[in-house]
């Protein structure tokens, strides 16, 4: 009989963001030598209670709304009591701190026999959210959660450190999320690569920079903007994501007169992803703050050159000239000079390139994280 896994993730398909994608890319593969179910807060009313996606049975929490995810972790915990009375569960996998992981210790807190949790951390807010977000009570919610977790994995040196930070002093392992290396390193045709550049009003002498993510403050993309005006027209600039901010930027684009040289595209499919970066010329994101950054990830695995800050989880893949370029936070000249120094030099462009997929192919393939994870999970549950 396969050991049971129990996953808790506060949002599920069909909300998608880099956690979801590397749950179910996990399970997928695991299936084989796991079950896995999950705890998750409902969200929506359209959501089943109770419904197999992919590998995993996936038990949604609540009412059908947003309010679901102060309610996951004690109904979660509940739940997880009714499960646990039908079917041995062998190991409980929280995906980063939040609402629903909650769900599993307070149910090791009131129960005897207490379930292995291996924890699993993803975040990318800053250090000073972390220790002030609601009056320091997410701070606090680290330690009590790493304090109770039999192993821990982070997707970052950055990450691990900031657990051991906390306190934590048990066993643990970097093991970063991967990217499907065959789908991104595909390229457009050159008829193809035009079409959708003209598409977003875009020329074949343009240098489009591209960025991926949420508008939101972290992710830096006021300073993109503002390293626009410090660049020759043809500079232009795609963003694919929403966010809060976004109304905003608008603005601060407005007020610098670069408004024709910026496209907005939204939220745009997963599987739409490859093409915008197979259409561009380099990735940038002079994040803030950063547990990994995915979209990095993927936009290496494209051959794009990238521009980032050394912030977080960024060293890790990032090192300055040989798999892309460093900029400065929150300084927007910087990030204009990298700008420069790859349109100047081709050379450069494409030892990037290859270095980068070199290095994607070697750390971040499927095939190695989920190896990894697989062997977390036996030796943890052995153990127990």
């Amino acid at each position: 009989m396969k050991p049971r896994i129990l996953i808790f993730s506060t949002a599920y398909y069909p909300f998608v963001g880099g956690a979801e994608v590397a749950i179910k890319e996990i399970a997928d593969r695991l299936a084989e030598e796991f079950e896995f179910e999950m705890i998750t807060a409902r969200l929506d009313k359209k959501l089943a209670k109770e419904e197999v996606v992919g590998s995993v049975l996936v038990h949604r929490i609540g009412f059908g709304s947003s309010f679901d995810k102060l309610l996951v972790p004690f109904f979660g915990a509940f739940k997880v009591a009714e499960i646990s009375k039908k079917r041995k569960i062998d190991l409980f996998f929280p995906v980063m701190v939040t609402y629903a992981s909650g769900a599993a210790y307070i149910y090791n807190i009131f129960h005897s026999h207490k379930i292995p949790v291996v924890l699993n951390l993803q975040e990318g807010d800053s250090e000073e959210h972390l220790t002030k977000r609601h009056f320091g009570l997410l701070g606090l919610s680290w330690k009590m959660a790493l304090k109770r977790s039999s192993y821990v994995t982070a997707l970052s040196n950055y990450l691990m450190n900031r657990a051991r930070g906390l306190g934590y002093k048990g066993g643990g392992k970097v093991i970063p999320n991967a990217v499907n290396v065959e789908v991104f390193k595909q390229k457009l045709a050159r008829r193809e690569r035009s079409s959708l550049r003209k598409k977003m009003g875009f020329g074949e002498d343009d240098f489009v920079l591209i960025t991926t993510g949420r508008l939101v403050v972290k992710n830096g993309v006021a300073d993109i903007i503002k390293a626009l005006a410090y660049l020759p027209k043809e500079v232009k600039f795609i963003s694919l994501g929403s966010g809060s901010l976004e109304a905003e930027l608008r603005l601060l684009a407005k007020g610098y007169k670069l408004s024709e040289r910026i496209v907005w595209q939204g939220l745009v499919q997963n599987n739409e992803l490859p093409q915008y970066l197979a259409a561009s010329d380099a990735f940038v994101r002079p994040s803030l703050s950063e547990g990994l950054g995915i979209s990095f990830l993927e936009a290496m695995a494209a051959g794009l050159p990238v521009i980032a800050t050394p912030v977080g989880g960024i060293p890790d893949f990032l090192k300055d000239g040989i798999t892309g370029l460093v900029c400065e936070v929150s300084n927007p000249v910087s990030i204009a000079d990298c700008v420069k120094r790859l349109m100047s030099n081709p050379n450069l462009r494409q030892e990037l390139s290859k270095w980068a997929r070199e290095a994607i192919v070697e750390r971040y393939s499927w095939t190695k994280v989920v190896g990894d994870i697989s062997e977390v999970f036996k030796s943890v549950i052995t153990k127990s």
